[in-house]
């Protein structure tokens, strides 16, 4: 739950629209389903609980995921993309791996610190290439552009 506070709270600061609670939430739950199945009698019960909220988290995510009629980019990725993440902390310290729920709680934030700023001057610090259209329009040859 700690891992989703202090990732909520971030997303909080951004102005994002989930938050503090949400990311607690997903922290607390995975984190309480993963540590009941952890000492199950069946030594791969914990890996298919894991394997069950992750994907399910996954859905979650999606919902975050929104664009708009007026702009081509997705927008919302990160923070969906930090929700799983907070589902996987909560796995790992439900399981006992804390120092790899700490790990990558730090490793996480610092992640999300990053904002679009420094994305854009790695961007205009990189050489430009021309992407290929989907339809292989540009190869003028239709279909698979070959790569």
């Amino acid at each position: 739950m700690a891992a989703g506070l202090v990732i909520g709270w971030q997303r909080t600061v951004r102005h994002k629209n989930v938050g503090i609670r949400t990311f607690g939430l997903v922290g607390l739950g995975t984190a309480a389903v993963a540590s009941l199945f952890s000492e199950a009698l069946q030594p791969d019960a914990a890996s298919r609980v894991v394997q069950g909220v992750l994907t399910g988290i996954g859905f979650l995510g999606t919902g975050l995921i929104i664009r708009r009629n007026d702009d081509l980019m997705p927008h919302g990725l990160t923070t969906a993309a930090a929700i799983w993440v907070t589902a996987a902390l909560g796995c790992a310290a439900g399981v006992g791996h804390w120092l790899v729920a700490g790990t990558a709680t730090v490793l996480a934030l610092a992640l999300l610190f990053i904002d679009h700023s420094v994305e854009r001057w790695a961007a205009r610090r990189s050489p430009v290439r021309k992407q290929p259209s989907d339809d292989g329009s540009s190869s003028g040859q239709g279909g698979n552009p070959g790569y």
